[in-house]
């Protein structure tokens, strides 16, 4: 097997940073630009991961490169040109502050180590995160996905990157891995938090409805918790909250495809609540910790329209946790308890560092 290439390494050198240890912060990606050019780019690697569809891969290849690439990637531009900023894609923008945010809060704490973000499709990619790292002289990461629910389509395929830049690594990183965080306390109260903040300024809606991303129905059948964890992160935000079981709905949004997917489905939903007379809902996406394409675009736009349409009156949605400083002291509890044991919170022994190098040279080692 061919390695990558290492970086120049020098027995008992101090890592630039200062530390040994990182945090990879890790979200599933945006376009560079709101254009057919870089949708169709980005969709090329979301959709030809087998972990995001599970077709065998000639006849998938045939239906991506053949159709979806050839029409979605000019639909796709016009929805991200809609909620496109000065910053760029919200989801890039609310990522890069939640790394900042996090790498405040554990630097706050005591913590000496390194935040760094990436994306699972797009860039900063997983791997050119993982390659500065090791430039750096970081030899400890703690991965963690930006999603609180796991799911074989998300969580695992960050692991999957992470795997597939090891894999040709001569000298790895030692690696630990978040896999979900969906009971975490303070992640339950910071959602809870976003709700009360809302009900300060917009008067509680009829009913509350719990919008998670959606994935195929077989993936429950095959084993994957994300339908169960969904759930419970809604049970626990409605027990926070005081809410009656018939004051809250779980829902599962943006289905792709004609297979059948986890339910019930988001918009169907409100709009059969709106027949039925009720006048008001808010929306929250416990599943997303950052605004973007379908929170903002299907959710926040496309929901509320199909709402009105069908009779109801009055549409509210919940913005996602973004940098709200709440969720960043979550985020740094999560990383908290991943960190144990690996004494983030001590200088670096200089004078170890030294003895340990006059040691290497002893045995041989190239000054």
């Amino acid at each position: 097997m061919a390695f990558s290439a290492e970086p120049a390494y020098t027995h008992g050198a101090a890592p630039a940073t200062g530390s040994r240890t990182a945090v990879l912060y890790c979200n599933l990606g945006t376009p560079d630009a709101p254009t057919a050019p870089a949708l169709r780019k980005y969709l090329a690697e979301f959709l030809g991961d087998p972990r995001v569809v599970e077709i065998p891969r000639p006849i998938w290849w045939l239906i991506l490169h053949g159709i979806i690439l050839r029409v979605r990637p000019k639909k796709s531009a016009a929805k991200y040109a809609s909620i496109w900023t000065e910053e760029g894609s919200p989801l890039r923008v609310w990522t890069e502050k939640q790394a900042q945010g996090l790498a405040q809060v554990l630097a706050d704490r005591g913590h000496r180590l390194v935040v760094r973000h990436a994306m699972r499709y797009g860039s900063p990619s997983v791997a050119s995160q993982l390659d500065e790292l090791k430039q750096l002289g970081v030899d400890r990461v703690l991965v963690v996905p930006a999603y609180p629910q796991y799911s074989g389509t998300t969580t695992a395929s960050v692991f999957d990157a992470v795997f597939a830049w090891a894999r040709k690594a001569r000298r790895m990183h030692e690696l630990r891995f978040v896999n979900h965080y969906h009971d975490q306390g303070s992640y339950i109260d910071a959602l809870a938090a976003s709700v009360r903040a809302h009900w300060k300024t917009h008067a509680p809606a009829e009913h509350l409805v719990m919008s998670f991303h959606g994935v195929p129905a077989r993936t429950l059948e095959l084993g994957d918790p994300y339908h169960c964890e969904c759930h419970k992160t809604a049970r626990l935000l409605a027990q926070t909250l005081g809410l009656a079981r018939d004051r809250y709905s779980v829902t599962f949004q943006s289905r792709f495809g004609k297979a059948r997917w986890l339910e019930p489905y988001t918009e169907p939903t409100l709009v059969a609540m709106a027949q039925k007379g009720t006048r008001s809902v808010e929306v929250i996406c416990p599943g997303f910790t950052a605004d973007c394409l379908e929170t903002l675009e299907e959710i926040r736009d496309e929901a509320r329209e199909a709402f009105i349409a069908a009779g109801g009156e009055r549409f509210e949605y919940i913005a996602c946790l973004n940098d709200r400083p709440d969720w960043i002291e979550a985020l740094a509890d999560v990383c908290e308890q991943h960190l144990a044991g690996w004494n983030t919170l001590q200088g670096l022994d200089l004078q170890a560092l030294a003895r340990s190098r006059e040691h290497a040279l002893a045995l041989g080692a190239p000054r």
